[in-house]
């Protein structure tokens, strides 16, 4: 009777092992955001030339950011927000499933801009019914960010720091904000976010849709 032969094929050393994550895939977060951002411009039935006119962003940005080959920055995205008439949590939210009344810590979407050093956790994503949200905001030493419009124009704003000083700019004058402040503020023109300490800052950003 012939015995079976235990197979001894060598694996190849250049094939990529299933189990190890492919570092060339994009975010899941940025994968499912890209297809988002396509979804809006199709029901909007403008070409990635029309969209780049109405924000002032470059078509091939777009595309990159629709293919999810870039992950998209927080200007980026909020131009976009600005074109589309929504706020960066309720994009944000639209790439989840459907929101839950209460959102634990650790099911909580963060949602990093890699250029800038922004890390955004929603706390209390855009809901059925509800104007408001919550957003906690990190940034790191040095971080500067700033958006040329608001997403939504008069959108109300409660900005408290926790931890650190941040330094904001609305209309022309920048308030500094140390550990406690709360600057309220409705958003119609250019805003800027800047950690003004030597280290990082950590605060709270309360949105309220007009």
């Amino acid at each position: 009777m012939r015995q079976a032969v235990p197979d001894r094929t060598v694996p190849d050393p250049a094939a990529p092992d299933p189990a190890v994550p492919d570092p060339a895939a994009p975010d899941p977060v940025d994968a499912r955001l890209g297809s988002r951002l396509a979804e809006l411009r199709a029901e909007h039935g403008w070409s990635l030339g029309e969209l780049a006119e109405r924000s002032g962003v470059s078509r091939s940005t777009l595309s990159r950011a629709e293919r999810a080959e870039t992950s998209p920055t927080a200007a980026l995205l909020n131009r976009l927000c600005h074109v589309y008439g929504r706020t960066m949590s309720q994009l944000l939210s639209e790439v989840e499933a459907e929101p839950a009344p209460v959102l634990r810590a650790a099911e909580q979407q963060v949602w990093t801009d890699r250029t800038s050093g922004f890390v955004r956790r929603s706390v209390s994503p855009p809901h059925g019914g509800l104007r408001g949200e919550l957003v906690e905001g990190r940034l790191s030493t040095g971080a500067d960010i700033a958006y040329d419009r608001p997403p939504v124009p008069g959108l109300e704003q409660h900005i408290w720091v926790l931890d650190g000083s941040l330094a904001v700019t609305a209309e022309g004058t920048e308030h500094l904000l140390d550990a406690g402040d709360c600057l309220r503020l409705r958003v119609w023109g250019p805003t800027r976010f800047r950690c003004a300490g030597p280290e990082g800052t950590r605060y709270v950003l309360a949105v309220v849709r007009p």
